[in-house]
């Protein structure tokens, strides 16, 4: 495993997102959009259990991933004309940087950080699956998260953070195995978790965005 490897890979696996993504966007059908959700979450789970089938998974999850990306920006950017270009830009910009910040030394991934991000990222995990629940029974889902108050910004702006933070520890993974000689299989599923947070990144800053423009 080397730290160019591990990047190519994520640059292949970002243009593969955009090659479908392209398509979706200007073909937003249901089906598509739909499919490739659950065909990525699958082959998400695949790679996470088999990591030696990473340079296999990875590129899968990727095309199937952009689909969905591709037809949800449409949405968004039906709704509130620009979003989506706003989202990009903000999420490569959060990555650049994080990125700065983490090989200056100014975000330095200690244990007692690594695990207040993974509470976190649990904590948040938790309440979506709580609200998924909750919307399967006919519920509207958890109060106020998802509306444009101040309370559901401001949950918002907190799950941005705590995504934008789990890049660093991306980065150190990445950094963690070229350092320790993982197999070259593990530069692909390094790029997936940096595929993967990137991903939650960019929905979550459209979500934002969505609720600033509707109090607009």
């Amino acid at each position: 495993m080397t730290l160019e490897g591990a990047v190519n890979k994520t640059a292949i696996g970002l243009f593969l997102i955009l090659t479908t993504a392209l398509y979706t966007w200007h073909n937003p059908l249901p089906p598509l959009i739909v499919g490739g959700a659950i065909g990525g979450f699958i082959m998400a789970i695949v790679t996470i259990f088999k990591k030696e089938w990473a340079p296999f998974t990875v590129p899968i999850y990727a095309l199937l991933e952009g689909l969905f990306l591709g037809g949800i920006s449409r949405y968004f950017n039906n709704a509130y004309e620009g979003i989506a270009a706003q989202a990009i830009i903000l999420t490569l910009g959060i990555l650049g940087a994080l990125l700065l910040a983490y090989k200056s030394g100014f975000i330095k991934p200690t244990e007692n950080f690594k695990l207040g991000i993974a509470a976190a990222t649990g904590g948040i995990f938790l309440v979506y699956m709580v609200n998924f629940i909750m919307s399967m029974f006919g519920s509207s889902g958890i109060p106020m998260i998802h509306e444009a108050s101040t309370i559901g910004i401001g949950f918002s702006v907190f799950v941005v953070i705590i995504a934008s933070l789990n890049l660093v520890l991306d980065f150190d993974f990445i950094e963690e195995g070229v350092e320790r000689g993982a197999p070259k299989y593990m530069e692909w599923y390094g790029a997936f978790g940096l595929l993967v947070t990137l991903i939650w990144l960019y929905l979550e800053i459209l979500r934002l965005l969505a609720k600033l423009q509707s109090r607009d």
